[in-house]
């Protein structure tokens, strides 16, 4: 683990320790709403916020895709609390059973939900490397959202069941979802899903719209990842954080923008001998004005970046 990424961890990810057990989670209900994006797709958006204990988390775009036989959950939520008002969301829709929880990468506010379905007995979807990550941090991150949240609203680190390693299919009934797995880009263990009979693109924290990306796996290969699904031609997308449903092309271009944005400056600090305080305090600053959250993630985002490309 970088120094930077055990800073962000220590001081960001959960905040100050709050503590929820006093709030019963269930009276944020009413501010948990769906929208569907595409035929029977359901997506709650994300808060622009960091995790705190009166948003339990729920700070990542999440929701589920019904089948004529069964759902697919494409993201469960950021603790225990928010998974279990995405269920209660889900059978106000469907009585289908749960076949599928997707866990589409190993940050926390997409897979503590997960253990909100754990008595559906679905499968558990990851990419092969997700089980990695889960070990290394799991814990960690568990710890860290009790502190901020309560024991009883942080819920078990689950493991994926069913592991794609290039890519896979799930037949939810008349509904064909794509699953692939891709190389190290925002973090070691990203999967998209694909809803084929809508066309609609799941990309999960490959894109972010708005609210600024944290780097933490390999800045040139979410380049590459991005520049890769660009030439798909995707229209309709549901990135992982930002509004629920909006064009791939140009929200791409924009997330594409400020990681070539990094990567430029970082090298020419680089190049010109500069230190990595140096670079914190001025590479991207440009973007400044486009991104929720600047301030508390950019220098963190060029400290990574720093230590990826100074060994290229």
């Amino acid at each position: 683990m970088s120094r930077a990424t055990a800073f962000d961890m220590t001081r960001r990810a959960f905040g100050a320790g709050l503590c929820l057990c006093c709030l019963p989670s269930l009276a944020r209900a009413e501010n948990f709403s769906l929208e569907e994006v595409a035929p029977s797709v359901f997506i709650r958006r994300g808060v622009d916020a960091e995790a705190d204990a009166a948003n339990l988390d729920g700070i990542a775009n999440i929701g589920f895709i019904v089948g004529e036989k069964s759902v697919l959950v494409t993201d469960s939520g950021g603790s225990l609390a928010d998974g279990r008002l995405l269920r209660r969301m889900i059978r106000d829709k469907t009585d289908r059973p749960i076949s599928h929880v997707v866990l589409s990468h190993g940050h926390p506010d997409h897979f503590f939900g997960a253990g909100a379905f754990l008595d559906e007995k679905p499968v558990f979807i990851g990419h092969s490397r997700l089980p990695e990550a889960l070990t290394m941090r799991g814990e960690f991150y568990r710890k860290r959202l009790v502190g901020l949240l309560g024991e009883s609203d942080v819920g078990p680190v689950v493991m994926p069941t069913k592991l794609v390693k290039e890519q896979t299919e799930i037949d939810l009934g008349g509904r064909r979802i794509v699953l692939t797995a891709h190389q190290p880009a925002h973090t070691t263990s990203d999967l998209s899903m694909l809803d084929t009979s809508s066309g609609l693109l799941l990309p999960a924290d490959l894109l972010f719209v708005g609210r600024i990306p944290p780097l933490d796996g390999s800045l040139s290969g979410w380049i590459g990842q991005l520049e890769a699904v660009r030439k798909q031609n995707y229209g309709p997308t549901v990135p992982g954080h930002g509004p629920a449903r909006v064009d791939f092309g140009p929200a791409s271009a924009a997330l594409l923008r400020y990681l070539t944005t990094l990567r430029d400056g970082v090298r020419a600090e680089i190049d010109s001998g500069g230190s990595i305080e140096h670079a914190m305090r001025h590479v991207g600053q440009s973007e400044r004005a486009n991104w929720k959250l600047f301030d508390d993630y950019n220098q963190r985002n060029v400290a990574e970046a720093f230590s990826e490309l100074e060994w290229q």
